[in-house]
């Protein structure tokens, strides 16, 4: 029986940075996540998108960020369990058991970097939309260039249908922006672009018909309040309506609600030796950025470390005195 330190569950950019802030406290340190590889949903399903809030870089795609991660995590030893999904958390006297779908594994502490969850996209409920996925109706974005010199509608009304539409932009024929409501939920900033861009902003109409002899040539909308139609000539839709999480917490033996799991301001969850940050982790007046997660990830290592041995300080060196 092995064990660990810490173990992180989820290896997305949350769980990634506190694997590596885990090694600069000379933590043996295990990463375990449901996908194949490091990096969650931005690894999986925005790798060409554009990411703004990573403080110190104007601008930065998904798949670089991810990338730049794992460089960053190289500089120590790591162990990865990756396509496992974890079934249950059990706390025997200084040992946590984690058991998943593969085996069960064995720490002193946890560390819950979950983001959403296990995700799958909301599908566009529109008759024989199905028949269309991968034949011109796309959820995930893997290769921007896709979409060269095509004539591209995006539904939705969201930061990431923005987002989407104003990187398409320069690359497309014509970009079309679906929304059913006049208002957009986006930043302001990425709104007040979208109406200074070419792209042709179609509210408030929603998706009534798909046409095309098994490939997807024509969009017909309708009005949201009203009879119009519109037909539109395409020749890919993306559909961005956010994403479903099917995380179930229930065997966990953790305090959690439909906003993630509580925690104090030391990350620790209501299971003794069993600490969150990111996305997951709740309290009030959280803001939910990938910025934040990479703070809380710190104060989540630090003071699981502090559970196990009480020796251990909250408030290491600073990282500049760690690698002179």
């Amino acid at each position: 029986m092995e064990v660990f330190d810490l173990t992180i569950i989820g290896a997305g950019p949350v769980g990634m940075f506190a694997a590596f802030y885990a090694g600069m406290r000379n933590a043996k340190t295990k990463m375990i996540d449901t996908l194949p590889q490091l990096g969650g949903q931005l690894a999986t399903l925005y790798p060409e998108k554009y990411i703004y809030d990573i403080p110190g870089f104007p601008k930065i795609k998904a798949g670089e960020l991810v990338q730049n991660l794992e460089n960053q995590l190289r500089t120590f030893h790591q162990t990865y369990c990756l396509q496992e999904q974890v079934i249950s958390l059990n706390k025997e006297e200084d040992i946590i058991e984690i058991t998943t779908n593969k085996t069960t594994h064995y720490s002193k502490a946890v560390i819950l970097a979950l983001g959403n969850g296990s995700f799958q996209p909301r599908k566009l409920a529109v008759e024989n939309a199905e028949s269309y996925e991968n034949a011109g109706i796309d959820y995930y974005v893997p290769d921007l260039m896709k979409y060269a010199g095509k004539k591209v509608a995006i539904a939705g009304g969201g930061d990431s249908a923005i987002d989407w539409a104003l990187m398409i932009e320069p690359i497309a024929e014509e970009v079309y922006l679906i929304h059913r409501r006049p208002e957009f939920r986006a930043h302001e900033h990425s709104v007040t672009k979208l109406h200074n861009s070419s792209i042709s902003v179609l509210t408030p109409y929603v998706i009534h018909r798909l046409q095309g002899e098994g490939q997807l040539d024509t969009i017909v909308l309708q009005e949201a309040v009203g009879e119009e139609q519109v037909e539109l000539a395409v020749d890919s839709l993306i559909v961005n309506y956010g994403f479903r999480s099917s995380l179930d917490l229930k065997k966990w033996g953790v305090n959690s609600t439909r906003q993630g799991i509580m925690v104090q301001s030391d990350m620790q969850t209501s299971l003794p030796g069993v600490y969150a940050c990111g996305d997951i982790a709740h309290y009030e007046g959280k803001v939910k950025l990938i910025a934040t997660g990479f703070g809380e990830a710190p104060t989540a290592v630090n003071n699981a470390l502090h559970f196990i041995d009480p020796k251990n300080r909250t408030q290491p060196m600073h990282s500049t005195s760690l690698f002179q």
